[in-house]
């Protein structure tokens, strides 16, 4: 059956898809390089569904690990001898290695698959977690050995969102990327509960060294699971031919990225998640020491626990919610941008409500919402990058996460001056509200959810059995008729629909004012 969609104001009745009949399954055939089963490159639901528990579990053991030396901190500043700065140094040089990876991380990701990155780095940080305390018994400056070790954990951890992007837009098709990112996404708030539950108890009971063993191995554990069951045990994970021949990102050019980022789309992103990461690492960064501060008597897992207990399943339902409403057929782009009102807008009304005298039980419902609040990103901002371009999201996603996370840092730095030179939380609630508003402005203006990775800007009719810059392949048999053109279909292999073609060759006032995206699916 053939699927159109429409991206413009007019409709245009000459614009007819004729059914076509499937590719040759036989080898060789023009126009076939595999059979026509092995076209089909989306997870089936069942799949979709066996990853998403898994990826869950994959981003909980990311943060038990990640949170083990926060949580540890006290305890080995007290036996090595540490100063706060000496403590703040080790704690800080995660984020520095945090920043670098990115990019590569999505880029390789786009090239080889996603889920062989995040195999290899999960085995690689996981490793270097379980090693954490011999390095720092065996070696004679404790403070240099973990600062390196911290750096080098935010290294092989930096690619894990980046690869996670490119899996899903490579592998989930867009009416179901709202759940998978905000499940995964959750698992971030459900380790940082395990690992602060658990971990203080094991901390007390065996020493920190057990926080870092535990969790360490554990991550391992998922990693050989994950090879051994989902990706068959195959051979060796990345190879250097894959890495020279890659998929349909590897070939785009100096000038296609140039034109990716003069959209304003893609603008709108990199500076809604910059502002989205602000807000969200001094929230992390300094309500305990809000509630300290204000609330001298009250008890710290009360606030340490309640607000992520609340983040979880708040999470879970922004994905529902976004993908239900583009099943019922809303706008992908309206949607993306309603969740983002939720995440940025209705968050900065309770963080305003922070401003005031409040009694400890209104902050802490207070605080509970505005995080709450804040996961419905993963549905808005965080998956609109696998929208507009699904052929490097990995890559582009690996781009915002690195201006986010240097914007972070720098944020929480600030917010620290501000509440020493004021005196006053409210002045850095105030700010939080007004990054919130400036990214969700931004994001409302300009956000669309149109691929924008594709290049309409001269026309590109091909020959069957040829490919296109992007890695399509033109079938003979796929002809799609618009007024009297009659144009190839090209095959997709990341489109959003199972055995997808997408129409190659429009251009013109086609491509950039009344756009079409006609797409078909076999049945």
């Amino acid at each position: 059956m053939a699927v159109i969609q429409k991206y413009g104001k007019n409709y245009d009745p000459d614009l007819v898809c004729h059914k076509e009949t499937s590719p040759p399954d036989k080898s060789g055939a023009p126009g076939c390089h595999k059979k026509w089963s092995e076209h089909n490159t989306n997870w089936s639901r069942p799949v979709a569904r066996v990853w998403t528990v898994v990826l869950l579990l994959g981003t909980c053991l990311l943060y038990c690990a990640r949170v083990a030396m926060p949580i540890c901190a006290v305890s080995m500043a007290v036996q090595f001898g540490w100063t706060k700065r000496e403590s703040g140094m080790v704690l800080g040089s995660f984020f520095w290695g945090y920043c670098f990876t990115q990019v590569l991380g999505g880029y390789v990701s786009d090239r080889v698959g996603g889920e062989k990155v995040l195999l290899l780095s999960a085995a690689a940080w996981g490793s270097m977690t379980a090693f954490t305390p011999v390095l720092a018994h065996f070696c004679s400056q404790p403070i240099l050995s973990m600062t390196l070790a911290r750096f080098l954990m935010g290294l092989l951890q930096g690619v894990h969102y980046p690869s996670l992007a490119s899996l899903c837009s490579q592998k989930v098709v867009e009416s179901e990327r709202g759940f998978l990112m905000s499940t995964v996404g959750s698992g971030s708030y459900l380790g940082t509960l395990v690992i602060g539950g658990a971990g203080s108890l094991m901390l007390d009971l065996y020493g920190w060294q057990s926080v870092f063993y535990v969790s360490g191995l554990l991550s391992v554990l998922w990693a050989y699971c994950m090879w051994k069951c989902l990706l068959k045990g195959e051979g060796p994970i990345i190879t250097l031919e894959s890495l020279g021949s890659g998929g349909p990102q590897s070939r785009l050019t100096k000038r296609h990225w140039l034109r990716l980022f003069k959209q304003p789309a893609v603008c709108a992103v990199i500076v809604t998640h910059l502002c989205t990461a602000c807000t969200f690492f001094t929230l992390l960064s300094w309500l305990p020491t809000f509630f300290k501060d204000s609330f001298p008597e009250a008890k710290g897992w009360i606030f340490n626990v309640v607000p992520w207990l609340v983040a979880i399943p708040s999470s879970l339902f922004s994905g529902c919610l976004s993908d239900q409403l583009i099943i019922r057929g809303f706008d992908t782009a309206s949607v993306r941008k309603l969740m983002q009102f939720f995440s940025m807008g209705v968050s900065s009304v309770f963080t305003l409500l922070l401003c005031g005298n409040t009694t400890f039980p209104w902050a802490v419902a207070f605080v509970s919402a505005t995080m709450g609040f804040t996961t419905f990103s993963h549905s808005g901002v965080s998956v609109n990058v696998q929208d507009l371009a699904p052929s490097c999201a990995g890559a582009l996603f690996g781009v915002m996460n690195t201006c986010g996370a240097f914007s972070g840092v720098l944020m929480v730095y600030f917010s620290g001056y501000l509440i020493e030179t004021t005196g006053s939380w409210a002045s850095v609630f105030a700010l939080i509200t007004v990054v919130n508003l400036l990214g969700l402005c931004t994001f409302l203006a300009f956000a669309e959810a149109r691929r924008v990775d594709l290049d309409c800007s001269k026309d590109q009719v091909l020959s069957p059995g040829q490919q296109d810059v992007y890695g399509g392949t033109i079938w003979q048999e796929a002809v799609c008729h618009v007024g009297e053109l009659a144009l190839p279909m090209c095959e997709r292999p990341d489109a959003r629909q199972p055995n997808p073609l997408l129409l190659m060759g429009l251009s013109g006032s086609g491509c950039h004012g009344d756009r079409w995206l006609v797409a078909a699916a076999w049945q």
